[in-house]
């Protein structure tokens, strides 16, 4: 199953959107990109909920099925504190959640929207309702956290997507002894360049997923064109030993705006997870629609991996790497036979340390 032969891998659910601020059992103005994870047989989802200011929060909301019978905390479940954490003085964003077996704890990490911009923070957790902040793990602008959820070579690893005036969005990893001190920074994939679907930014979408076949990864990607900006979704997989090599890479995107709700709201033509669950083979995002409302998506694990799989692999010697990134943009005659490197993605990189 080539990924040529794929439309859209994730059919949408029915009932979508599955939550909206009509739902809310208090004020607010929109619900959107929760995190999600199955809690004792639950389908736990944290929500970000964006007050009447424009300052957003987090609220818990469970259902037994995940699609409908949504039991929603009745005041917000986890708010900023910017008197003993001034990093989040406008507000907490876009949470992503792994449980951490060695702990047993949830870790849960979130963008801080500080004075100097967003960040990424982190807090633990055993139940949802008493929460320890560890704080900002890591400077702005950055965004997109999330943790795996076991060690590498004893070192704790995060995805994270930090930017730049003089860097494009791309996605890098770091590890830690601790999870509060953060180092050995990579890029782990680039924004593609060009016409591709990719090429205007990347981030993290859901939290690393362990499969048969290595770490999943999900992400979005921007493309701006002269009327809009698309977010649409795409896929990777990890080495599972370790998480710095790329085995594939998803050249088309697997889920992109389509439906009403997901074209017209808050921010048009957006799609964005911040959470997903495996049910036996069934993989479920949920995802923000428009930044406006909740929706949720399913595809099988199975046709995930055959797809990842049909896709071109991308890792390549480190000279070869380099090689293009001394060279991209540079075009040469295509009628000499030579490359012509305006059209060649920038490439994946990934150290052998």
């Amino acid at each position: 199953m080539m990924w040529k032969d794929h439309g859209e891998l994730f059919q949408r659910c029915e009932k979508n959107p599955i939550l909206t601020v009509e739902d809310w059992p208090y004020q607010a103005h929109s619900v959107f990109n929760p995190a999600a994870a199955i809690v004792d047989g639950i389908t736990l989802l944290m929500v970000r909920v964006e007050d009447h200011r424009g300052f957003s929060h987090f609220t818990i909301a469970k259902s037994r099925n995940g699609i409908d019978g949504w039991e929603i905390d009745s005041e917000p479940t986890f708010s900023p504190d910017p008197a003993n954490y001034p990093e989040e003085i406008y507000g907490i964003e876009d949470a992503r959640i792994t449980y951490i077996d060695e702990m047993g704890k949830w870790a849960v990490t979130y963008t801080a929207f500080s004075d100097s911009g967003p960040l990424p923070s982190l807090a633990l957790t055993e139940d949802f309702r008493n929460f320890e902040r560890m704080g900002a793990i890591l400077p702005p602008e950055n965004k997109d956290a999330a943790i795996f959820p076991v060690r590498f070579n004893g070192r704790w690893a995060m995805l994270h997507r930090p930017v730049s005036q003089s860097s494009k969005a791309n996605i890098w990893i770091s590890f830690s002894p601790d999870m509060k001190y953060w180092g050995e920074h990579e890029v782990l994939l680039y924004a593609r360049e060009g016409g591709w679907w990719d090429a205007r930014k990347i981030g993290l979408s859901p939290q690393p997923i362990r499969t048969s076949s290595g770490w999943l990864i999900m992400y979005h990607g921007v493309r701006q064109t002269t009327s809009k900006a698309s977010y649409r979704l795409g896929l990777a997989l990890l080495d599972p030993e370790d998480p710095r090599k790329v085995l594939h890479r998803s050249e088309g995107w697997v889920f992109g705006p389509r439906e009403m709700y997901e074209r017209s709201g808050d921010v048009n033509d957006v799609v964005f997870p911040c959470g997903w669950v495996l049910v036996d083979d069934e993989i479920r995002i949920y995802y923000g629609s428009a930044d406006v409302s909740v929706s949720m998506a399913s595809a099988k694990l199975s046709d995930i991996l055959e797809y990842i799989h049909g896709c071109p692999e991308t890792k390549c010697p480190e000279e070869y790497c380099r090689w293009f990134e001394e060279n991209r943009g540079q075009s040469t005659d295509p009628k000499k036979g030579d490359i012509k490197l305006d059209f060649i993605p920038k490439p994946i990189l990934f150290s052998n340390k």
